[in-house]
């Protein structure tokens, strides 16, 4: 277990590097990359920390894909395309802890559970990253409502299509992974592991729906009276302050992300121990 936990660190420590040489992460990013890398890796194994590459890689690329067409609503959002340590924790934290549970109690549900973590993860940054670039605008997901593009809570057919190709990589990923890992342990073909697109898209789905309805609802939404904007954080991409507008001003993006894998988690893992009973 030593031994694997060493290899996690030096693998993070290099992913990490790399991301922060590439500018997808701050030095508390950076941080935060390496502590929760280090314990996927050390306590989940190497099938838990490559898809938790898959998803820093996929989704660290997509930050960067058409980034001029993105500036117009880029300011809206809580960060930027730089990931710090409270989005490191929010996005792994939970797939870590999972990592460490399974280490001791290696329960299949626990791995569905985190499929649908980071399928909640992944879904959710390739719907923000995609479905701001349609040319449809978004709705409210609670009222239908049209709002703005960037605005918490709109959704897009686009965006909707993209986190479903966002977590069926990580599905399709996990499938390919472990039936490697069982061949190469002579176990053979694993049947379960023909079920983890699914469990990743109906996780990843919902947790990122529930994202969006929290945007909706009742997170912390600022507005800067200098622009006339919304926006997710109270310092604006101006300098200025922004007031309070509605929501709750303690659930920032950072704890809806958290919440909202959570949800997305305890979704595959429930549809997990119903198709494997």
């Amino acid at each position: 277990m030593m031994g694997q936990v060493i290899l996690g660190l030096f693998l993070s420590a290099l992913m990490g590097g790399l991301g922060y040489w590439r500018k997808a992460l701050t030095i508390s990013g950076l941080v935060g990359a390496i502590l929760v890398g280090t314990l996927i890796f050390g306590f989940g194994g190497w099938v838990w920390g490559l898809l938790l590459i898959t998803f820093f890689v996929s989704s660290s690329w997509l930050s960067h894909y058409r980034q001029a067409d993105k500036e117009a609503v880029a300011e809206k959002f809580a960060k930027g395309s730089r990931r710090d340590l409270g989005q490191a924790l929010a996005n792994g934290g939970l797939g870590a802890v999972l990592a460490i549970v399974f280490a001791r109690y290696p329960e299949p549900l626990l791995f569905a559970a985190f499929l649908g973590v980071m399928g909640t993860v992944n879904a959710d940054t390739w719907a923000t990253e995609l479905g701001v670039l349609s040319r449809v605008p978004p709705r409210l997901v609670t009222t239908g409502e049209v709002v703005p593009p960037g605005t918490s809570g709109g959704v897009t057919w686009l965006g909707i299509w993209a986190s479903v190709a966002g977590a069926l990589l990580i599905g399709t990923m996990a499938t390919a992974l472990t039936q490697v890992a069982s061949l190469l342990d002579g176990r053979g073909w694993s049947l379960r592991a023909v079920s983890y697109p699914l469990l990743a898209v109906v996780g990843g789905v919902v947790g990122s729906l529930f994202d969006s309805l929290l945007g909706a609802t009742v997170q912390g939404i600022y507005y800067c009276e200098h622009c006339a904007r919304e926006t997710e954080s109270p310092d604006h991409y101006c300098g200025q302050t922004a007031r309070p507008l509605r929501g709750w001003t303690w659930l920032n993006n950072d704890v809806v992300n958290l919440v909202a894998s959570s949800i997305g988690g305890l979704a595959a893992a429930s549809l997990a121990w119903i198709l494997w009973r």
